[in-house]
């Protein structure tokens, strides 16, 4: 059930008319209800997997809840009675229970999303291994779907039984919330991927309906949707005729599709979002927010403050700082100063941390090779950044140019750049024709494509470029006015009630008017639905 769909408008209708006019003690329950229906859309077996997923969650977080419980009894029993030794013998025996325990859930919840995700991208990396050494033996692959959502809510499964572990919060004792945290319907889609100490309080609290509460969410809704079908879906027919055809579209068209394919993954990652928190904010839940104007950063490390913002928390706080103060690479660390010498030593356990969590990071978006380079080559620019730091302050202290607008502009075009070519990689999906289409950047002298007519023929005509071009100046105008606080806030507080509906009704229309649907256009799944 798309967000674009009819379907889900008139589903989303129904519940929300449903859900403030049933008593308040049913407004949960009834958002579990609809998150299960509009996950049986979605395939009614993928079902298994999400239920599946609840359940071994619900009963691990109480077993580590039970045995932390059992601990506190019995050291407050007997204090003063046992001494330190035996105190701390004790607690370290229940903690490792506990740590058991876990390391079931994990491999439970983290064990579906591996099979699901990635069997046959291994069997396919077996196969070529077998024919390298010239076996005729040949494994077949397997015909699994993959469920919707399967890496967001296995994610934020995860991060709940890591919490309860980490004592940040008590288990939760009813297995229907914590059935609707898990599966709650707005970020089945593409996230944001929400903790259970912040999405908790607002999914579960009893709202009176309030027209203002609605208002903001809807205001939030048609945003999202301009954003997607005034400009992503637009966008998506020149990239899919670029990358469609590399043989035919090199050099200049190369550099164009790359920056294209730029705006429409921002323009549908961004509104998909927004739609989220929207519909989420209507029914009284406030989400996180994913995205901070990223294209306004003035560094790779900035820009992955500021983009997807849930997912590279999750795997700094998840992976990142428990592999670097795990046992393994605290040895390292002392291994590496003693041979190495403290200023390369230092370095060697945190980059070597980096290159784990980003080669996770791209496979987490994709069972391909492509996205785990993608992935390494975020991780090395980002190593490369931080050694030369030093340089740049240098530069910095003798040239202060750096609070400078043009080298502020400078830098962030700087970034745009290397992220979008970064980016190639998930546009043609093949490590070695993404590399040789970049060098033909450089190596096409076709720059007169640009005006002769033939961006005419990549499936778009002068309107639509004319509508993109708005589209985007928009996108643009609104992230420099709300780097001031949110847009919404400030239009409600500045303008006249009168004008305020004037606004959002004329984006209604324009959403109406120039939306990329009907004939000659396929209304497509949002991007992040694949991962």
């Amino acid at each position: 059930m798309s967000f674009t769909s009819y379907l889900f408008i008139g589903f989303l209708l129904i519940l929300l008319t449903a859900f403030y006019l049933l008593p308040k003690r049913c407004q949960w329950p009834l958002l579990l209800v609809g998150s299960y229906v509009f996950y049986y859309f979605a395939g009614k077996y993928c079902l298994l997997y999400i239920i599946a997923t609840t359940i071994a969650a619900y009963f691990i977080g109480r077993w580590m809840q039970w045995n932390r419980d059992r601990e506190q009894a019995y050291l407050h029993e007997n204090k003063g009675v046992i001494d330190k030794e035996t105190k701390k013998t004790y607690k370290a025996k229940m903690k490792s229970r506990r740590r058991a325990m876990l390391t079931l859930g994990l491999l439970f919840c983290l064990g579906i999303l591996a099979v699901v995700k990635y069997t046959n991208f291994t069997i396919s990396n077996i196969n070529v291994l077998l024919k390298a050494f010239s076996s005729e033996a040949h494994l077949s692959f397997l015909s699994i779907a993959m469920p919707l959502g399967l890496s967001f809510y296995t994610f934020q499964t995860v991060s709940y039984l890591i919490d309860v572990y980490r004592d940040k919060h008590p288990c939760e004792k009813n297995i229907a919330k914590l059935a609707l945290f898990v599966s709650f319907f707005p970020q089945l889609i593409q996230g944001p991927i929400s903790r259970y100490s912040d999405l908790g309080e607002s999914l579960f609290s009893r709202k009176a309906f309030s027209l203002s509460t609605v208002e903001r969410g809807l205001e939030r809704v048609l945003w999202g949707y301009f954003k997607k079908l005034v400009i992503a879906d637009r966008m998506l027919i020149a990239v899919k005729t670029l990358i469609g055809a590399p043989q035919t579209y090199t050099g200049v068209y190369v550099f164009l599709g790359m920056l294209f394919y730029a705006l429409e993954l921002y323009a549908d990652f961004t509104g998909g979002i927004d739609i989220t928190i929207g519909v989420a904010e209507m029914f009284g839940v406030k989400v996180k927010e994913n995205f901070i104007r990223p294209y306004f950063s003035k560094s790779i490390k900035e820009y992955w403050r500021r983009w997807h913002i849930t997912m590279g928390t999750w795997f700094t706080d998840y992976i990142f700082y428990p592999i670097s103060v795990s046992g393994p690479f605290l040895k390292l660390s002392k291994w590496s100063r003693n041979h190495l010498g403290e200023k390369i030593g230092k370095r060697v356990p945190v980059y070597l941390a980096t290159l784990v969590v980003w080669f996770a990071t791209g496979i987490w978006h994709g069972a391909s090779w492509n996205f785990i380079v993608w992935g390494l080559l975020n991780a090395v620019v980002i190593m490369i950044s931080q050694e030369l730091e030093p340089l740049y302050r240098k530069f910095h202290t003798r040239f202060p140019v750096d609070e400078k607008v043009p080298y502020k502009v400078f830098a962030v075009i700087r970034t745009v750049l290397l992220m979008s070519s970064l980016r190639m990689l998930d546009c043609y999906r093949d490590v070695p024709l993404t590399f040789k289409m970049f060098g033909t950047m450089f190596t096409t002298g076709n720059w007169g494509a640009l005006t002769d007519g033939s961006l005419l023929k990549l499936g778009i005509t002068l309107s639509d470029y004319i509508i993109l071009g708005v589209g985007t100046l928009i996108l643009f105008l609104v992230s420099m006015y709300g780097r001031k606080g949110s847009v919404r806030d400030r239009i409600r507080t500045k303008a006249p009630a009168a004008l305020r509906y004037a606004v959002f009704f004329m984006l209604f229309v324009i959403i109406l008017v120039f939306g990329a649907y009907g004939h000659g256009f396929d209304m497509s799944q949002f991007i992040y639905n694949q991962f």
